[in-house]
């Protein structure tokens, strides 16, 4: 049994160096911030939508007070 795992654990690490495509650190750092920008720009969108849905359900509400 512990030969399994053992073996399990020897595959990936073989898998890990020598069989993955790793990026190089500029396509990472160039991914980064499109991931950042990306995220931000969905954010404000979110941000937006939240706060003119708010102010016109408050509106909404108002009318049947």
């Amino acid at each position: 049994m512990f030969g399994r795992i053992n073996n399990y654990f020897r595959e990936t690490r073989d898998e890990l160096l020598n069989k993955v495509s790793w990026p190089s650190w500029e396509d990472l750092r160039e991914s980064t911030w499109i991931v950042l920008v990306a995220s931000l720009i969905f954010a404000l969108i979110i941000w937006a939508l939240d706060s003119v849905l708010g102010i016109g359900l408050g509106q909404f509400y108002k009318l049947f007070k």
